[in-house]
């Protein structure tokens, strides 16, 4: 790449571009700031934190006592209770003799009622209800999850610098703006935390309620939810409402955007380097004939390179005149022998002085239109 741009500073001095330098008065300010969409992973923190309080609460088997009637055949009945003759008085269909003399009354049929124990009540029905929603929320999410998630880096800078030079009064102002698109894959952390969920409620699900809920096939309960005195009062079902209001209210949870990014002021190499670029474009909106200029350096530099040329083969000639019968081998084994002389003498420490002469004699080549030896 031919960057003239850096060819211009050869025209100044360096003491030219340092006074210039010290003219500006500069600011850079950076801001770099870094967008990404992560996973929303509340959810999986909320049922990690309610499964144990789940657990006690299914293991607690909260039972009802609840009154069963049928009707059964006389013969069938075992106690007659009050409830049983109620019954039969307001059903006579049921009385198949009655003695009028002695009163008495010969059902056929009559209502038995008795009280037992059940699982099937409103707070296991809630527990079973919460577990299907559990697994059906899971399965949402694991349906729309990606495997990798997009983001972008931005980074903005902006310079603004003032100066005084030559009775010039100079203002810049640069914006620079730079976005990248980033994707980072989704680690294997969730997918194990939801495997473990998975699990726990394989063993709620073996559970001595949730069997015989199931085998009942239970009516599930739907919001809003019946506020009972257990689910009130139950540490473990307050947990419990909790996750369902949550996973109800989030069913359609998306993932979440985070953003972070930091303004600072550059006062260092970075500064200095703007600083620099603002010393390159004063030279050339100062320089007039630029292209002139580059021209008649690229011009000097050809007539240089051909000077040498030509002096270097006006002294093989001359080597030649004065050894005619100096072989080819001889001659390029003398040329080695002296470039291996004068390395030497760089060695040692003689470049120093050997660079100065260099730069008399170029300075000198460089003026010189025709260069004979004799």
């Amino acid at each position: 790449m031919d960057l003239n741009v850096v060819k211009l500073t050869n025209f100044e001095t360096e003491e030219s571009s340092q006074e210039f330098l010290n003219k500006v008065n500069s600011k850079l300010l950076l801001d770099l700031s870094k967008s990404q969409i992560v996973e929303n992973d509340e959810w999986i923190e909320m049922v990690e934190f309610s499964l144990p309080h789940l657990e006690k609460a299914l293991t607690k088997e909260i039972k009802n006592i609840v009154t069963e009637e049928e009707i059964i055949k006389i013969e069938l009945i075992k106690k007659v209770t009050v409830e049983s003759v109620k019954h039969l008085s307001k059903n006579v269909n049921f009385v198949d003799r009655f003695n009028q003399k002695s009163g008495e009354v010969i059902p056929k049929k009559i209502l038995n009622a008795y009280k037992e124990e059940t699982f099937i009540t409103y707070e296991n029905r809630f527990l079973f209800s919460l577990i299907k929603l559990i697994e059906d929320y899971m399965y949402l999410r694991e349906k729309d999850q990606e495997t990798e998630y997009k983001g972008k880096n931005e980074k903005k800078a902006n310079y603004h610098a003032e100066a005084n030079y030559k009775k010039e009064k100079i203002k810049v102002n640069v914006e620079y703006i730079s976005e990248k698109q980033i994707g980072v894959s989704k680690s294997s952390g969730t997918a194990e935390r939801i495997q473990q969920i998975k699990k726990k409620i394989k063993d709620l699900k073996t559970t001595n309620v949730y069997q015989i809920l199931a085998a009942k096939r239970v009516t599930l309960v739907k919001s809003p939810i019946k506020m009972t005195n257990v689910l009130l009062k139950n540490v473990h079902f307050q947990y419990a409402l909790k996750l369902w209001n949550y996973l109800s209210d989030q069913m359609e949870i998306k993932d979440k955007a985070v953003k972070a990014g930091k303004m600072i002021e550059e006062k260092g190499i970075t500064k200095k380097l703007v600083d620099e670029d603002i010393y390159l474009m004063n030279l050339i909106f100062s320089n007039k004939n630029i292209e002139e200029k580059l021209k008649e350096k690229r011009k000097n530099a050809i007539e240089d390179k051909k000077a040498r040329k030509e002096l270097t083969d006006n002294l093989i000639e001359k080597i030649i005149e004065l050894n005619p019968d100096l072989s080819d081998k001889e001659l390029k084994q003398m040329i080695t022998d002296k470039l291996l002389v004068m390395k030497t003498r760089n060695v040692i420490s003689l470049k120093p002085i050997e660079d100065k002469f260099k730069e008399k004699i170029d300075k000198y080549m460089s003026q010189a239109k025709e260069v004979r030896l004799k």
